[in-house]
């Protein structure tokens, strides 16, 4: 039996192949990763942003029965349901009154938290009137 035989077919990989490999999975790594974190910021802003509008809806439904915002129809002090985005598990967004809502007015923030904290669009904020705000580009913050 000649083992020189048995052993040329089972040649393995090189040190340069597999260094060659790696070198590539680092690059495609490098490019692909930060991508993925721009897209979890966007989606936790999202999230961030459809809270803002629901705590308006209910802030407009109770202007509805109560003629104002800042008390409720028993007369009571007007406060937010959902303080957080997301709703459980660790926040990325404080959602609060930017200041207290008066009889004809409020503005809501949705204050960056934790990983979110040096997000570019910063704090988001929504008024009564519907304007949108944040501490980057509006446009791109809220699209």
């Amino acid at each position: 039996m000649n083992l020189t035989r048995i052993h040329a077919g089972n040649r393995g990989f090189t040190l340069i192949e597999t260094m060659i490999v790696v070198a590539i999975v680092g690059i495609l790594a490098s490019i692909a990763y930060p991508s993925y974190q721009e897209h979890v910021r966007r989606s936790n802003r999202t999230e961030a942003r459809g809270i803002l509008l629901e705590m308006t809806q209910l802030l407009e439904r109770n202007y509805t029965e109560a003629n104002r915002y800042d008390k409720t129809g028993s007369g009571s002090d007007f406060t937010l349901p959902v303080t957080q985005s997301p709703r459980t598990g660790t926040a990325k967004y404080t959602i609060r009154f930017a200041a207290g809502p008066t009889q004809n007015t409020y503005t809501l923030e949705a204050v960056p938290a934790g990983s979110m904290a040096n997000d570019t669009c910063g704090t988001l904020t929504l008024t009564h009137t519907g304007v949108r705000g944040a501490d980057g580009d509006v446009t791109e913050c809220w699209r």
